[in-house]
């Protein structure tokens, strides 16, 4: 027993400290309709590990380095001639194929390519926690500092503007955000399932809360529980982390749906 939690616990810790951005970046990335950015974001991720591995450089620094430069990238697209979804989709596949076809010429990435695919939590260590809480730490205070802001243009970015509220600087903090997310949920659920790790649980709290502050902590618990259940199972059934994670999620969100639709229908019969 003491041997498994020597391996969970830091494991554990890690996936309940990035919760706690998971569930205010999943549920403004929901009001804001920004589903398609983390994708995009995440799979950036493959090609920031290669260019890393390429130059002799820790991961995470290449990781960082190209979701900055991806935000950049998007700043400068933007245009409203060009739908934002589009351009998503189009920086998403780039990025991905690009990536794998980097980590293909490099055969020292080529054996830990699923864990970058699809994340693997245990791999963490009780030395990388103090860095992580610090960060997640300083990204909460940034985004407290924010939040009123932030809820403002998800409402209604035109009558924000005409309040006072900068939207192109409350849209960069909000992407740089998400970028540093990525560069913290890499290890976690993989480049392939981090959108899933932020849209789930907030999707599943839509249907339970009635106002933003109840969204946002119906995500925080549904995000725990899915990271706490799927971390065990994932040991218990010796598959990876993401995966049993993020079904753990979707399990939940399976649940929550199919109550809320058919139970009325059971009760009036």
């Amino acid at each position: 027993m003491m041997e498994w939690l020597q391996l969970l616990l830091p494991a554990w810790i890690m996936g309940s400290l990035l919760v706690f951005l998971t569930a205010p970046l999943g549920c403004l990335m929901l009001w804001r309709r920004m589903s398609f950015f983390a994708d995009t974001m995440a799979h950036g991720t493959l090609l920031g590990v290669a260019i890393a591995a390429l130059l002799h450089l820790p991961f995470w620094l290449g990781v960082a380095f190209l979701a900055a430069l991806l935000v950049g990238i998007l700043w400068v697209l933007h245009d409203s001639r060009l739908p934002n979804d589009a351009l998503l989709a189009l920086s998403s596949a780039t990025l991905l194929c690009s990536g794998l076809l980097l980590i293909q010429h490099i055969p020292s990435l080529r054996p830990e390519l699923l864990s970058y695919l699809f994340g693997d939590l245990l791999s963490i260590e009780w030395s990388d926690l103090p860095m992580f809480a610090v960060v997640i730490i300083g990204s909460l205070i940034i985004l407290y500092r924010s939040w009123s802001a932030q809820i403002q243009i998800a409402i209604d970015p035109d009558i924000a503007m005409s309040e006072g509220v900068r939207a192109n600087w409350q849209r960069l903090i909000f992407m740089l955000l998400l970028a540093l997310f990525t560069v913290l949920a890499l290890r976690a659920v993989g480049s392939l399932l981090m959108g899933a790790l932020l849209v789930i649980p907030a999707l599943s709290a839509r249907l339970l809360a009635h106002s933003p502050k109840q969204m946002v902590i119906w995500a925080f618990l549904l995000a725990q529980l899915g990271v706490t259940v799927g971390l065990w199972s994932s040991a218990a059934l010796n598959i990876a982390t993401g995966l049993s994670i993020v079904l753990c999620m979707a399990l939940c969100f399976a649940v929550i749906f199919a109550v809320q639709k058919f139970l009325p229908n059971f009760k009036t019969n």
